[in-house]
Parts: C-alpha cells; sequence; structure tokens
C-alpha cells in the first residue's frame, strides 16, 4: 500500500512532466541537506534522484552568482543562494521552505518560487 505522501510526489511529478518539468536540477550540495548517509533512511530519495539531473559540478561562475544573491539578499545560508542561482534565467525552485529563496530569488534573473 502506498502512503498519501507517495501518491502525492507521484502525481506532481506526473504534472511536472506533463509542463516540460521534469527533470529538475539538483544542485549536488543541496543533498547535504537531506541525506543520512544511511541506505535505509536515504532509499526514497535515492530512488527519486534517479531521475533527476544532478550537477555534480559547481563552476566558480555559479558559485559567484550565488555569492552575489546572498549578498543583497542578506539572507540565507549557501547552499539556498545556490538553488536560485542554479535557477537563473527563468527557472522554478520547488521547495517547502521558501522565506529565504524568495529573498534571494528578488535578485535573481526570472526566477519563481513555488511552495509545494
Amino acid at each position: 500500500m502506498l502512503s498519501s505522501t507517495t501518491l502525492r510526489t507521484a502525481d506532481l511529478i506526473r504534472g511536472f512532466q506533463r509542463e516540460g518539468l521534469w527533470p529538475p536540477i539538483v544542485p549536488s550540495p543541496v543533498l547535504i541537506e537531506y541525506l543520512q548517509g544511511h541506505a535505509g533512511k536515504d532509499a526514497r530519495l535515492n530512488l527519486l534522484l534517479k531521475s533527476c539531473d544532478v550537477l555534480q559540478v559547481i563552476d566558480v561562475g555559479l558559485t559567484r552568482r550565488a555569492g552575489w544573491l546572498r549578498t543583497r539578499a542578506k539572507k540565507g545560508s549557501t547552499v539556498d543562494a545556490l538553488v536560485v542561482a542554479a535557477a537563473e534565467p527563468e527557472g522554478t525552485v520547488l521547495t517547502s521552505d521558501s522565506g529565504d529563496l524568495r529573498a534571494l530569488a528578488a535578485f535573481a534573473r526570472d526566477v519563481r518560487i513555488v511552495a509545494v
């Protein structure tokens, strides 16, 4: 039996696929916030990551842009700034914690923050 969270996630992914918003780009440092280093606890996230484009090498230009955004917004973690910078231009960031991301996106080029 699938949980309601699993079903909701599957519905969201199907919707993103229909809209051409899948696969997402995930900067690898984001994984630090979610992975626990335990196969059982990380299983669902690892399964989801198989369908994502994981940005494994973060180039200096992207890190500079993230730093610029963080300085202008005066909020957000390094990872938050990197996520918004990676979404430029005209990208969408999906999050359950939109506060700092919205502050960063205010200085970004056409980045939308969507709470899920």
